[in-house]
């Protein structure tokens, strides 16, 4: 690596704008990397348009020196502290990938508050419609007194794609309100800003609880968005309050079948039917809730349909739970965090999730494939390194030109694509 990198600075050093870049001398750098720390030499110039002094091959690499960490550690680090259960595992986990102390889990820690997502172009939406899953993550801080924030959580996605049994959401992005402006504003702020939503065209299915700042959508968007109440949560809330109950079944059936009216009317019959006076309170409650928007807990394809969209393929909404585990496992469990260190933690899980590339002050971390595309791509480099491992061995070890019998050559054969 020493050797690559050296003729690559000498090769830009002999075809460099000599008019305008100045040779001034060479200096020594450690660049700590997934192979070790590597020593090179390489050249210090002055920038005679700007009077800056500059390292034309950092610049060449799209890597800026003053750490001294290659963008391949600092995405191992970055990747390690997101995934992982914290900073100090991630750097444990560092030094056993690397064999020795890399970096800090103070500096892993400063290396994520420091970053931010690289924009990307829009995505294109060839459909009328976009889904969004809504849903609050309470959030301890740090600090006496200090009481935890709801961060609030919205992921999009264009629809259902099958593989077999298997099924995936399309073009699926992740918003984290940031608390400057009002939710549905900045969240519509970030539609515009990462689909090619038009709000005179688009239509939006929103599911989600009923929070009083989830439920502003229909104020919002009016008669461009339907609401859905968030299923999971009305069947939970049912299923604790009347689950000895005899008509829960048929509260059930009415809950699946989308016939809100119906289930209403269940729910209004077990009044004064109950075993506590805990259990008839939240039955009121829940009903008082629900009789605030009863077409909520219809079927949004309805909707759809007469706004003449078409809805072959679309499935009932629902996956907002599953979005919040993914960010309850790093920011939950019994931590406690700064306001700086959630913005950080969450801007480092949505660039993992929506595979996107991560700015850092000293380099780029670049956004890492779905795992489909990285199988294909790791077997094409698998490929590659085996041919390229023959030529180089070919007619190069004379143990393998000998007999075939002996431990050297089956040694060597058994190494064979390693």
């Amino acid at each position: 690596m020493k050797d690559i990198l050296e003729e690559m600075d000498k090769q830009i050093m002999e075809t460099r704008d000599k008019k305008r870049f100045r040779y001034k001398k060479k200096y020594p750098m450690k660049i700590v990397s997934l192979f070790g720390e590597v020593k090179i030499n390489r050249t210090y110039y002055r920038d005679r348009e700007t009077g800056k002094y500059v390292y034309l091959l950092d610049r060449y690499l799209d890597y800026q020196g003053e750490r001294h960490f290659s963008p391949l550690v600092e995405a191992a680090a970055i990747d390690l502290a997101v995934k992982g259960p914290s900073y100090r595992k991630a750097s444990e986990a560092l030094e056993t990938l690397l064999g020795y102390p890399v970096m800090s889990h103070e500096a892993i820690r400063q290396l994520l508050m420091e970053v931010s997502s690289v924009p990307t172009p829009r995505l294109s939406v060839p459909r009328p419609v976009l889904f969004v899953e809504v849903d609050g993550l309470y959030v301890k801080r740090q600090g006496k007194k200090k009481k935890g924030k709801e961060e609030k959580i919205a992921a999009v996605h264009q629809g259902w794609e099958t593989n077999g049994k298997r099924v995936r959401l399309k073009n699926k992005r992740h918003f984290i309100h940031d608390g400057k402006q009002p939710f549905w504003e900045a969240f519509e702020d970030f539609l515009v800003d990462t689909y090619e939503y038009d709000p005179t065209i688009h239509k939006l299915v929103i599911n989600g609880d009923g929070a009083h700042w989830i439920t502003a959508c229909r104020e919002h968007f009016k008669g461009r968005a339907f609401f859905c109440i968030d299923r999971f949560h009305v069947a939970r809330d049912i299923r604790s309050i009347c689950r000895h109950h005899p008509r829960y079944r048929q509260m059930t059936k009415a809950l699946a079948s989308y016939d809100g009216q119906r289930l209403l009317t269940k729910l209004n019959s077990a009044v004064g039917t109950l075993e506590t006076e805990e259990q008839e309170e939240r039955l009121e409650h829940l009903i008082s809730q629900l009789e605030k928007y009863p077409e909520a807990l219809g079927d949004y394809r309805q909707w759809l349909q007469e706004q003449g969209i078409n809805t072959d393929g679309m499935r009932p909404m629902g996956s907002a739970e599953a979005t919040m585990r993914v960010f309850a496992k790093r920011l939950k469990n019994g931590r406690s965090w700064v306001d700086k260190g959630v913005r950080a933690m969450s801007t480092g899980l949505v660039a993992c999730l929506d595979h996107l590339s991560l700015k850092t002050p000293f380099g780029q971390v670049e956004a890492r494939m779905d795992s489909k595309q990285e199988d294909i791509r790791t077997r094409s480099y698998m490929k590659k390194i085996a041919r390229t491992m023959n030529e180089t061995t070919r007619d190069n070890l004379m143990y393998l030109k000998g007999k075939a019998n002996i431990p050297v050559y089956q040694a060597l054969k058994g190494l064979r694509g390693f």
